[in-house]
């Protein structure tokens, strides 16, 4: 299977050039929140193997929340992000975009402080890469290739169906699944269907891989009577933890707004300011691991424990960890992202976002917090940001578009279904 990986670029913004990077990243897209896919700085459709990419401006609205604990807001540069998953190594990506579209990204980090207008853009980007503390991806190893392909078998599927209506009307399941393993054939013969096979896994990832599902475990029980003295030390500090979850601003709100559900998919993106102490930062250091590694090796295909509308997320350091950011590809609004964490995997909100400065009151930081349904939406839409460029390599499918696209594909390549299984198959059409 061909690996997913994901990259980030960051650097601070020079203060007199942010108005120009805004109006450049407005000019990438049709209108607020709809990409212009083949913009003239960084046409993202060119990229068969990109899946998704950002552009935004870490402007943390919230710096004055550590006031709480008595901190002085900290003077942190605004940053550019540039940021996406991909099918191959981040390396050769970078190169790839470097060699391909070089005076679109060099007129964006123009605006950057340190970068040198004829220096090496691809080492710039890579010395300002920020890798992710954990990353998740909705299937393992499924490419934009795959999806786009199967996406066409789907559509041809529905198309010959609809043209055989009274040749299928009263057919057995079985004879239907022969005709439509006909008609793909003919049609891949004929060149207007493609089908390609899965690659091998590469070596250095199958290593890779390996190395970490036996050696991860081996840090987590060796640092895990740390947890748990830092999980009785939090405890203690959580009952008194200040609790900033007030409503947002109207304004910020109705910017974020006009962002989202111009597709099926939207993104996320949020940062914020982690509890002061050792505690809280050995707390969500160890969290992260735990999510790494199930992300890696448990969540492989299309769940994320119980939710299923994400295509890709992740956690990432800024500032030697004292803040983190999150960013992800969900399907649906808002509101049904937000309530299928709560209502599925509360607990895993609460034990990565309560060591964030204001997050709603825990207890033994997996329960209650995000159960307060009002005061945790009002801290995410607070820590939210505005992303001003958003790209998604398939708009209108969905996570479970995908996998029902792939389980479309796999039926028709199994020659030892049962009549029941057939059945199914031929109503996922």
């Amino acid at each position: 299977m061909t690996p997913q990986s994901s990259f980030m670029v960051l650097a601070p913004v020079a203060p007199a050039r942010e108005a120009e990077l805004r109006r450049l990243l407005a000019g990438m897209n049709q209108a607020p929140g709809r990409v212009d896919p083949r913009n003239a700085l960084v046409p993202f459709a060119q990229f068969d193997t990109l899946h998704v990419a950002r552009f935004l401006i870490l402007d943390d609205k919230t710096l004055d929340d550590g006031q709480v604990y008595g901190l002085p807001r900290p003077a942190y540069p605004l940053y550019l992000a540039f940021l996406g998953e991909v099918d191959g190594q981040t390396d050769a990506f970078l190169e790839e975009l470097a060699r391909r579209v070089p005076d679109g990204l060099r007129t964006i980090f123009a605006c950057c402080e340190g970068f040198a207008a004829d220096g090496d853009l691809a080492g710039w980007m890579k010395r300002h890469s920020v890798p992710s503390a954990a990353d998740y991806v909705n299937w393992r190893g499924r490419t934009v290739r795959q999806v786009r392909e199967e996406a066409a078998l789907h559509e041809a599927l529905q198309r010959h169906a609809q043209s055989r209506l009274g040749a299928f009307n009263g057919a057995q399941p079985r004879a239907i699944h022969e005709a439509f393993r006909r008609f793909v054939q003919e049609e891949t013969s004929a060149g207007r269907l493609s089908l390609s096979q899965e690659e091998a896994t590469p070596l250095r990832a199958r290593i890779g891989n390996l190395a970490n599902l036996l050696g991860m475990p081996v840090v987590l029980l060796v640092t895990s009577p740390l947890f748990l003295l830092a999980l009785l030390r939090a405890r203690a500090l959580e009952r008194a933890d200040p609790v900033l979850c007030h409503r947002v601003d109207q304004a910020h709100s109705d910017e974020l707004a006009l962002l989202e559900d111009h597709d099926v998919s939207n993104q996320f993106s949020a940062m914020g300011t982690v509890k002061p102490g050792l505690v809280r930062r050995w707390l969500v250091k160890y969290v992260l691991w735990v999510i790494a590694y199930g992300a890696r090796h448990l969540f492989t295909r299309g769940r994320l424990a119980r939710v299923r509308s994400i295509h890709f997320a992740r956690w990432v350091y800024l500032d030697d960890r004292q803040r983190i950011a999150f960013f992800s590809n969900y399907d649906g609004s808002l509101e049904s992202y937000m309530d299928d964490f709560i209502n599925k995997v509360g607990f895993g909100l609460n034990v990565v976002f309560s060591n964030g400065i204001g997050y709603p009151r825990t207890n033994w930081l997996v329960l209650d917090g995000c159960a307060d349904e009002r005061s945790f939406k009002e801290y995410l839409r607070r820590h939210q940001l505005p992303t001003q460029v958003w790209y998604k390599a398939y708009p209108g499918l969905t996570a479970a578009d995908l996998e029902r696209n792939a389980r479309i594909r796999r039926g028709l390549e199994s020659s030892s279904m049962s009549d029941r299984e057939i059945r199914q198959w031929v109503a996922l059409i």
